[in-house]
């Protein structure tokens, strides 16, 4: 019987196992991929105190370093399932079982795609949502950015720095980001925008991406010829193995409250996967220390 199970591996659910171990906690951190979450894809963070500049895989390797030395025990399996069973919980992966006095969630989110044509067809093969990993396969050549918001156009500056030209394409009349983001991705020299545009297919053959059809707020179309395209528009919360614990709200995002307290007792949940209105590395880290505060609190009155 563990303590507490931390569902993801990103930096809120990594946080929480470094302060539930350090307060003599059973506990383990369930990941079915590497640990880390959205910021492995991050080309660069500024804005995580005491690190001015950094990739977003090496802070990430860093987290888990972390995790190891202290010896927080890491589960490499998926989890399908949880279950509510009044005092206890039970965790379900593709091959085990286990049993927990508390849970936390921190799954995180997944990129959102545009489910447009041909999109499946050239998905990692012309078409990425990981600026880090694939943007060295684009040296000097021609790509596209979908999306206006922080994570577009800081990957789109990224990418400048790497490609030939870059075309940035934003379904509205203006880029959402913050301005210090702007700014600098309006000094590159080879970035154009396309606004008020949307994506309506991609266009290729023998697996190989030639271009993006799109069409601008007059119905106008036009074929841009890139041999890469990069998609940042939103993302999606992983969350379908609680949908019958009643804890979520219509998008699929935890409701969780100050303490990241669900509505069901001894369910916890932090970081991106909640309701909430910032969603940053600094935020989900806050969020992992204070649930597990609050699961300890928990904990006290569990016998």
């Amino acid at each position: 019987m563990y303590d507490c199970l931390i569902i993801g591996a990103g930096p809120a659910g990594m946080t929480a196992g470094i302060y539930a171990k350090r307060a003599n906690l059973k506990v383990a951190v369930f990941e079915k991929m590497a640990p880390g979450g959205q910021i492995v894809n991050t080309a660069e963070i500024e804005n995580y105190t005491g690190y001015t500049k950094m990739s977003g895989a090496d802070l990430a390797l860093k987290m888990f370093n972390h995790t190891q030395e202290i010896g927080v025990e890491t589960i490499f399996e998926e989890v399908i399932e949880v279950i509510d069973n009044g005092k206890t919980k039970t965790v379900v992966t593709s091959d085990n079982r286990y049993e927990t006095k508390t849970i936390l969630i921190a799954t995180g989110t997944v990129p959102r795609m545009l489910g447009v044509t041909n999109e499946e067809s050239f998905a990692n093969m012309g078409i990425s949502w990981c600026a880090i990993c694939d943007g060295p396969l684009y040296k000097e050549k021609n790509i596209a950015v979908i999306g206006g918001g922080n994570s577009a156009v800081e990957e789109a500056y990224y990418l400048s720095t790497l490609a030939n030209h870059v075309t940035v394409i934003q379904n509205l009349a203006t880029l959402t980001a913050d301005k210090k983001a702007i700014d600098i991705l309006a000094k590159a020299k080879n970035v154009t925008y396309k606004y008020n545009s949307k994506v309506i297919e991609f266009v290729g053959s023998l697996g190989q991406l030639e271009g993006i059809l799109i069409e601008n707020e007059n119905k106008e179309q036009e074929l841009i010829k890139v041999d890469g395209v990069f998609e940042y528009i939103g993302l999606i919360p992983v969350t379908k193995m609680f949908k019958s614990l009643g804890i979520l709200d219509e998008y699929g995002y935890v409701l969780a409250n100050e303490k990241m307290q669900t509505n069901v007792l001894g369910v916890f949940s932090a970081g991106d996967v909640n309701k909430k209105q910032i969603r940053q590395v600094v935020t989900a880290t806050a969020d992992g220390a204070i649930a597990v505060q609050n699961i300890l609190k928990y904990l006290e009155e569990w016998e």
